[in-house]
């Protein structure tokens, strides 16, 4: 690769995990190294355990970490803050050893006030040349925005949950 990309998944729509999940698999296919840093996230889902199993099969291919408590509401708690960082911090002394380095829902824990915008950019524009970074989450900072090659907005044109159908085990979580 002569240069890697960042990608950013955002928007109020379902999908945006599961999109950058797909990335994954396609960089899985090709032999690269991939690291999956979640924000927020604490539950146990299907992508969580997909993600373990993988870290488990292929030790030094594939890493995989949760950094939260799960639900944040408008008063985040100082916990909430120091996991995020501890996200962020990782991230750092990670990305000079994967080819692509999902963070995921980290656009959450900064329009939630939990990272700076700025600190994010500054990981983007100092990470090695070669890798590729990709950003999940609703709210996306526009000061992102110009910092990324490909921003996908998904929309929430019609979901199930409003005409009463639960979340769903292995489609939703």
């Amino acid at each position: 690769m002569d240069r890697g990309l960042v990608l950013i998944n955002t928007g109020p729509g379902k999908g945006k995990t599961t999109a950058a999940l797909g990335v994954v698999a396609r960089a899985l296919g090709h032999d690269l190294k991939v690291a999956f840093i979640q924000f927020i996230k604490s539950q146990d889902t299907g992508e969580s355990r997909f993600l373990e199993e993988m870290a488990t099969l292929k030790p030094g291919q594939v890493y995989y970490s949760r950094r939260g408590q799960g639900f944040v509401g408008r008063n985040p708690s100082q916990t909430d803050r120091e996991l995020a960082l501890e996200g962020l911090e990782l991230a750092i002394t990670l990305v000079d050893k994967y080819d692509l380095l999902v963070l995921d829902e980290v656009n959450v824990a900064m329009s939630l006030g939990l990272l700076e915008p700025s600190a994010v950019a500054e990981f983007i524009k100092n990470r090695p040349g070669t890798v590729n970074l990709l950003l999940t989450g609703r709210g996306c900072p526009d000061s992102l925005i110009p910092l990324a090659d490909t921003v996908t907005e998904m929309l929430d044109v019609k979901h199930a949950f409003r005409a009463g159908i639960p979340a769903r085990k292995g489609l939703d979580y």
